[in-house]
């Protein structure tokens, strides 16, 4: 299957339990992990860390790294897991992440990715992608005898892109912003600097046989329509996240027609935080605080979002809530 809408790894959002909340609405969307780094499979708990549910294929497990030893090394123990594909970040722009030499830091090193493209191949038969910025502002962070710390333009994005393509990379997630290395929060890095949806359509163009996704600032069914003009598919995240519904709308691009209520959804979270109160390994509401843009801007919102996100929700609690659902014929 052509994956063509992916949903972004995001930090403390796309983990295990929302992952199975989205596969309540939408089977086909390409779902990533978060991002999670090599030092942390080698030294973490692996279940914890790597452990996901047969429904959450097909599924992207992202990585960071600072070297190919230890990028080839993750790998190899997540490959006891059933991941579709390995990505490596290349985008993060945080200065914790920044600091340790990964993310979008690597950018200015194109050589030291294919190194590390190269480890991971000795150990999986998996495809291996890479998500990276158009460009980087290193200022402050890389050191001050490197030859360029702005590599911002879109010629230094091809050529990361081709100094990747040349060890069998062929899939390329671009975030259409540079990232800003110093003075800007991950949050702020993802809003201030201009998308430049432009160079990435410029990427497709000129490098056919690769496949390009495109990431940032996408929230409606219109702009990804636009973007499939030009690019082979596109990757949403916070708009998942905060109207969840929207992946009932995506069945088009699967030839599908996804008629999904929210009380049938509702009806499918129910057994879930069961599960959970009966294994009593976590509590209910690291799921249930997944859902709270469930009822975005429907009648009953600020009452389902203060609910569930009470520590206390229990699955009685989401019973009584699909009782009032029904009651007043929320769709």
């Amino acid at each position: 299957m052509k994956h063509i809408i992916s949903i972004a790894p995001m930090v403390d959002k796309t983990d295990r339990h929302f992952r199975n909340f989205v596969r309540m609405i939408n089977k086909d969307v390409l779902l990533y992990t978060e991002m999670i780094t090599a030092q942390a499979i080698i030294n973490g708990d692996l279940e914890y860390l790597l452990g996901f549910e047969k429904e959450q294929n097909p599924i992207v497990l992202q990585i960071a790294a600072t070297n190919k030893e230890e990028a080839r090394k993750a790998i190899e123990i997540a490959e006891r897991y059933n991941y579709d594909e390995i990505n490596l970040n290349v985008g993060c722009p945080s200065d914790r992440v920044s600091g340790n030499a990964m993310g979008a830091y690597l950018m200015a090193y194109p050589e030291m990715v294919a190194e590390m493209v190269l480890e991971m191949k000795k150990v999986t038969k998996k495809p291996i992608s890479i998500k990276h910025r158009i460009g980087i502002d290193g200022k402050n962070v890389l050191p001050e005898d490197y030859e360029r710390v702005l590599l911002d333009k879109y010629e230094d994005m091809l050529k990361f892109v081709e100094i990747n393509e040349k060890v069998g990379v062929n899939k390329f997630v671009v975030h259409a912003r540079i990232a800003i290395l110093a003075g800007l929060n991950p949050k702020e890095n993802r809003e201030i600097p201009p998308l430049r949806y432009e160079d990435v359509y410029r990427l497709k163009q000129e490098k056919p046989n690769l496949h390009i996704e495109i990431n940032g600032g996408i929230k409606t069914i219109d702009q990804i329509d636009e973007h499939l003009k030009y690019v082979d598919s596109v990757m949403l995240g916070r708009e998942i996240y905060d109207n969840p519904m929207i992946l009932a709308e995506f069945g088009k691009y699967y030839g599908k027609d996804i008629n999904i209520t929210r009380a049938e959804i509702v009806e499918q979270i129910i057994p879930y935080v069961e599960k959970m109160e009966k294994e009593r390994k976590v509590r209910p509401h690291l799921f249930l605080m997944h859902t709270q843009g469930l009822f975005h801007g429907e009648r009953g919102s600020k009452y389902w979002k203060r609910a569930i996100n009470d520590p206390r929700a229990t699955s009685e609690t989401v019973k009584e809530l699909l009782k009032e659902i029904k009651a007043m014929e929320i769709k």
